[in-house]
Formats: C-alpha cells, sequence, structure tokens
C-alpha cells in the first residue's frame, strides 16, 4: 500500500516557558498542506516476524542512517506491542526538505503508525495511536489528527479548530539553510504573550494577522540568516496578506489571494511550492 505523507506549516510560534525536563512550553497553529512524500509498505510473508526489515529511500537526502530513520522506529515502536506484526519492506520517497519547518519526518512516521494499524488490522483507536506518535516526536501527533490544529505543551497537546485556507494560495519557498534549532532556543526569551495564538487566529480579520500573529524564532535567527528574513520581505513586498517562517526554519511562506499570486525568481537550488 502507498500513502503520501503531507507537510505543515505554522500559524504563529509562540514560546512561553522553560520546562524543569529541558523542553519549553509552545503554543502555536498547525496548517497542513499539500507538500507531501510518498510512503510505501509491503508486506513480506505471512510467518515473518522479525523487527528488522529492507528499508529504502529516493528522492531529498535524509540525514542520519535508515536504521534510525522515524519511519523504522516507528514499527518498530508497534512491534514491541505487536509482536505478531509481519515483516514488511518500506520504501520512503522524500520530497518534503527535511529538517525545514514542514514536519515532512514527522509525517512519515504518523503516517506510517497509520498505515500499519491499517494494514494489518492492528485496531489502535486514535487516542493510543497520538500516544505512539508523541513517542516518536513532538509534531507527530498532528499528523494522526491532520486538520488544523492549535497545539500547545511541547506541540502535542492538540485542539481541532476549523480554518479553511482555500481562498488563498501558499507559496511555500525553503532556501536550504540549516538552522540550528538549539541555538535559537538559547536566543529566545519565553513570554506569555497578551494575546494567544489560538485568540487571534479565531477572533483577528485574516488582514491583521502580520500585525499581531508572531513566530518568536524569527527573531533568535533572522540576525543570523538574512537571507530567511529577505524571504518574508519579498513576500510583503509582492503583496501576501501573511507571511512568516515556519517552525524553526527555514522555510518561508506567503498567503496570498488565489487569483493574485504574483511571479517569484528565486535561485534555482531553493526549493518553491505553490499549494
Amino acid at each position: 500500500m502507498i500513502v503520501f505523507p503531507n507537510s505543515k506549516i505554522n500559524l504563529g510560534l509562540r514560546i512561553l516557558r522553560k520546562r524543569e525536563d529541558g523542553y519549553h512550553d509552545l503554543e502555536t497553529f498547525f496548517y497542513p498542506v499539500a507538500i507531501k512524500d510518498a510512503l510505501e509498505i509491503i508486506q513480506q510473508g505471512l510467518h515473518e516476524h522479525s523487527s528488522s526489515f529492507p528499508f529504502t529511500q529516493s528522492g531529498a537526502p535524509i540525514k542520519g542512517q535508515p536504521t534510525s530513520n522515524l519511519c523504522v522506529r516507528a514499527y518498530k515502536l508497534l512491534k514491541r506491542d505487536f509482536p505478531h506484526l509481519p515483516r514488511i519492506k518500506m520504501h520512503l520517497h522524500k520530497t518534503i526538505p527535511s529538517g525545514a519547518g514542514l514536519g515532512g519526518g514527522s509525517a512519515d512516521a504518523a503516517f506510517t503508525l497509520v498505515l500499519l494499524n491499517q494494514m494489518f488490522h492492528l485496531g489502535i483507536p486514535q487516542e493510543k495511536l497520538l500516544d505512539y506518535a508523541a513517542m516518536l516526536g513532538s509534531d507527530c501527533p498532528f499528523f494522526i489528527i491532520n486538520k488544523p490544529c492549535y497545539a500547545t505543551g511541547r506541540g502535542e497537546i492538540l485542539e481541532e479548530v476549523p480554518l479553511d485556507l482555500s481562498a488563498f494560495k501558499i507559496v511555500v519557498v525553503n532556501p536550504g539553510i540549516h538552522v540550528d534549532t538549539g541555538l535559537a532556543f538559547l536566543n529566545i526569551t519565553p513570554t506569555q504573550p497578551a494575546q494567544s495564538v489560538k485568540e487571534i487566529i479565531t477572533t483577528v480579520p485574516f488582514e491583521r494577522w502580520k500585525d499581531v500573529l508572531v513566530n518568536d524564532f524569527e527573531k533568535a535567527i533572522f540576525p543570523h540568516h538574512p537571507e530567511i528574513a529577505d524571504l518574508k520581505d519579498a513576500f510583503y513586498s509582492k503583496g501576501a496578506v501573511y507571511a512568516s517562517m515556519s517552525g524553526s526554519g527555514s522555510t518561508v511562506y506567503g498567503i496570498f489571494p488565489a487569483e493574485q499570486v504574483p511571479s517569484f525568481e528565486f535561485p534555482e537550488n531553493y526549493f518553491v511550492r505553490i499549494v
């Protein structure tokens, strides 16, 4: 079976406090976008139950060893609780850039959980799938729901909030710049904003988001990577209703009325999609 894990963008991202466990409490709004990878899983035998299996990948490069890929870890996580899970082979074709603030790896892992659950009739309810996903990464649970969500905690506490951006086109650009997320966190002073991201999304007119909807990572990252800041400026100069960095970068997106998407000339090595 083949599925197509999609990506996400963050509409606002505020760092609220440093936690005792070393993580940060944050709030953000996840919105799914149709930039997709392809994931194929094939059963290898009815009576083969080894936890190791062939995993191959193609497309955009993925850092790290294949054995540490989140898709492989997702299979092994389920295998621990479902020993009868058959041996499989898995292929992942990457289109979503890795480490770009688009959640591609998290989506791949979450879709692996869902697909294995469906293929082998494991009967895992969504609530338990969310628990498994949270063991793999803070963004993973969102892709189990895969609908617009307000997120708190580390990003794993989710509340579905209706939001329809179908009247707009989203221009997504990744310049291929590696952002040191740990360093970015060091340059952020956690604060409690006067207005929550959820409140802004649900009550503030879309045209005013650019004045109040903030990604805290921008202030920490833009001074070190002016090329990323330039992308946001370029979107606003071309009439974007809203533009922002997604997550901790380096992807930047601009939201335009569907009938007014301007043309851009980005360097050839930039990843560019209009969705």
